[in-house]
């Protein structure tokens, strides 16, 4: 930037710009988005922005937003276009009464942008959330050590499938990736994908040992998305994954019959959400019927 070391302060974040990247600091306040209070600082390196805007916000604010390189920042690729835009990293809310402070940064930061043409570089250029970590989910607890992942299950949420597999663990080595589906959204998980497919994988995520899967207050955004972004970072500097011989659609399981007592710790997890009112009463009626048309 023309003067390295300005900020630029928003609500719930600071951009601080300098020569070749951009560092955003989070607040910690109850208001800031649980993510960003998790995130607590990312340097941005311009090379892993391909535009940024200026636009008009909620409530008398002004957005500034600067739009990742797909392939640059892990975070964004776990999260896939899933996140809510309050808890979006890449955007600085700002009082209207800044906008022309916002336009001149904004202007500023353009300038300094290379066109990638949408190459997606060879590495990471956002640094990922280090490990260790892990965070609970509905059917077990997820760890990382940075090697390996372990799944451990709890006895109250895991399928009969997943016990008869027992504890499982997953060194970097021997994944091609992540699958993150966000706990904001009915059947939320997160899925290991291997290397190699020894055998077809399950379509459902509660039938699948190399998955654990979200519900009511399991597996929240702030812990199992940075936990999606590290082990993702890991697998990636591993070194590219061979080629797959087929790719299993997750339909092509989904139909068939499933253990009666997987069925009713579905139907008991489903009412738990339409009783916390993230379910409404119709979704409620047709995902019970589909899941009692397996039986």
């Amino acid at each position: 930037m023309s003067h390295m070391g300005d900020v630029l302060a928003g609500f719930h974040a600071a951009w601080e710009f300098e020569s070749d990247s951009v560092l955003i600091r989070f607040e910690r306040g109850i208001r800031t988005p649980k993510l960003l209070q998790a995130l607590g600082e990312r340097r941005i390196p311009l090379e892993a922005i391909a535009a940024v805007a200026l636009t008009p916000g909620k409530r008398g604010t002004v957005v500034l937003h600067a739009v990742p390189r797909p392939g640059a920042d892990p975070l964004m690729d776990a999260a896939a276009g899933q996140l809510k835009e309050g808890s979006d990293p890449y955007r600085l809310v700002l009082p209207a009464e800044r906008e022309t402070l916002g336009e001149y940064y904004a202007d500023e930061l353009r300038e300094r942008l290379t066109d990638h043409e949408g190459v997606r570089p060879e590495s990471y250029l956002v640094a990922a959330p280090e490990p260790p970590r892990q965070f609970k989910a509905y059917d077990g607890k997820a760890s990382f050590d940075g090697t390996s992942v372990a799944f451990r299950w709890f006895w109250t949420g895991a399928s009969s499938a997943k016990w008869k597999a027992g504890d499982k663990t997953f060194p970097i080595a021997d994944l091609s990736g992540v699958e993150w589906r966000s706990p904001e959204l009915f059947e939320g998980h997160l899925r290991l994908l291997p290397r190699e497919a020894a055998g077809e994988q399950p379509g459902q995520a509660d039938q699948d040992p190399a998955a654990v899967v979200f519900g009511l207050g399991y597996g929240p955004v702030h812990e199992s998305l940075p936990f999606a972004a590290s082990v993702l970072a890991a697998v990636r500097a591993s070194g590219p994954a061979p080629p797959q011989a087929s790719t299993l659609c997750a339909d092509s399981t989904a139909a068939a019959r499933r253990d009666p007592a997987d069925i009713a710790d579905r139907i008991r997890h489903l009412g738990e959400l339409h009783q916390a009112g993230l379910v409404t009463d119709a979704e409620f009626t047709t995902k019970k019927a589909e899941l009692l048309a397996q039986l």
